[in-house]
């Protein structure tokens, strides 16, 4: 059985920040119907299109592609291929929407999307008449609100970071006007549903609206929703799915100072290490991803770190950081963090997936320990979780040598193609999906260890 929640709100109330954290914590995917409404206004802006005009609108529909994509949990917006979901976001293009949207035609052209859409996903969809007109049905609706005077204060300082030159009584101005021509207009009007809960957010901040809206539905889907919603221990998650954004990067200074004692240390290793790589295409150039490994010696980081371009961060027992000075200082600067094994502290799967969040990658060694012989032994959930929480691809590792590791000793290390959660399917942290995506990854170490 899938739940419906239906978010209506005036313009600025921060409908789609809000109902989008809350639908991470839920486990629900998030529809912006008001990105397909701007979607459509940008279409009609580009085309130079009379708003007035309703039949000239109307007749541009059938040239129109809207769809909806996730990448990395993240809801992205496509105009016939293009990906807008920048573009769409502009006080022209805000103030076009509210006009175009009011046409009953562009009404109906979104509205079989929007259906089917919550016909098969548990949502948070959010728009100004999803409980009174699109999910009449919905087990949970919320009317979210908030001052005009606030609404605008939040709206110039999301305005501002996007770099436009707009005054607060400007924007207080569109604030007034979008909602007038919200509530006024002939088709759908922006009114609160007779059963929706009121939310209003101008006294709270943004954490404190998400946590009231979450409670909010955990509250009130009813009984009988409820029980058939309850999962085996199977398919009970661990932790919330928040997929990491894929959009911060980096300081310019520490990626180059990492590149840059990444090649003195390549220097030294092909020097003191017969040492050659395979499957170098499949690193990737950006950051956020996470190397999982079979795990010989204290130098694999090193080894794996020599041709990702982008720093990382690993787990390393703590005793590590208690060895030679020399040897302590490089794990640092190749970005370990200390964990103490058997603790079962949840805090590093946390501190994981922020370093990812941050744009660094990750090595994890799902065998928790060396191995001695050069087998692969059996590996543990751990980098299944970081994975499935965050959303991100894994790039299976293979470090291969014979006997101990010293001068001159043969090293071939293998990075195989990159794994996806999501092509896998697995979008939760319950054990049945982790054991999924542990069993792909060892699989794919495995074969790249011999």
């Amino acid at each position: 059985m899938t739940i419906n929640v239906a978010l209506d709100g005036p313009s600025g109330a921060g409908k789609s920040t809000i109902a989008r954290a809350a639908a991470i914590k839920l486990g629900y995917v998030y529809v912006d119907t008001g990105a397909m409404y701007r979607s459509i206004a940008l279409f009609m802006l580009n085309k130079g299109v009379d708003l007035e005009n309703e039949g000239a609108v109307a007749a541009l529909l059938p040239e129109i592609d809207v769809k909806l994509t996730y990448e990395n949990g993240e809801q992205r917006v496509l105009l016939n291929g293009e990906d807008v979901s920048e573009k769409i976001r502009t006080s022209e293009v805000s103030m076009a929407a509210s006009k175009t949207s009011s046409y009953p035609e562009v009404r109906k052209f979104l509205l079989g999307l929007q259906k089917d859409i919550a016909s098969k996903n548990s949502i948070i969809m959010d728009g100004r008449d999803i409980g009174t007109v699109i999910l009449p049905d919905a087990q949970v609706k919320i009317f979210l609100t908030a001052s005009a005077e606030k609404r605008a204060e939040r709206r110039l300082k999301e305005l501002v970071e996007k770099g436009e030159s707009i005054s607060y009584d400007e924007v207080l101005a569109d604030i007034i006007k979008r909602d007038e021509q919200d509530m006024n207009r002939e088709t759908a009007p922006l009114k609160r549903a007779d059963d929706a809960i009121l939310v209003d957010t101008s006294d709270l901040t943004l954490e404190e609206s998400i946590d009231k809206v979450y409670s909010t539905v955990v509250n009130n889907i009813p009984k009988e929703e409820k029980a058939e919603k309850k999962v085996s221990s199977r398919d009970r998650e661990l932790m919330p799915v928040r997929p990491i954004s894929k959009k911060h990067k980096l300081n310019f200074f520490d990626v180059f100072f990492y590149n840059l004692l990444r090649y003195i240390v390549i220097g030294i290793y092909h020097i003191y290490y017969n040492i050659s790589y395979e499957g170098v295409d499949n690193v990737p150039k950006d950051g956020g991803n996470i190397f999982a490994s079979n795990h010989r010696s204290y130098q694999d980081p090193v080894f794996i770190a020599l041709h990702a371009r982008i720093p990382i961060s690993y787990m390393a027992k703590e005793e590590l950081f208690h060895k030679n000075v020399f040897f302590t200082a490089l794990i640092k600067a190749f970005g370990a963090f200390p964990v103490v094994r058997g603790s079962g502290d949840t805090s590093v799967i946390d501190t994981s997936v922020e370093k990812l969040e941050k744009g660094r990658n990750l090595v994890i060694f799902p065998e928790g320990t060396r191995s001695k012989d050069g087998k692969v032994g059996k590996g543990k959930t751990g980098v299944a979780l970081v994975a499935a929480v965050a959303q991100t691809k894994v790039v299976p590792v293979g470090i291969n040598f014979e006997g101990k590791l010293k001068f001159r000793k043969r090293v071939v290390v293998r990075y195989g193609k990159p794994i996806e959660p999501k092509e896998l399917g697995i979008t939760s942290t319950s054990p049945r999906d982790l054991k999924k995506i542990k069993s792909e990854i060892m699989e794919n170490i495995v074969d790249l260890v011999h």
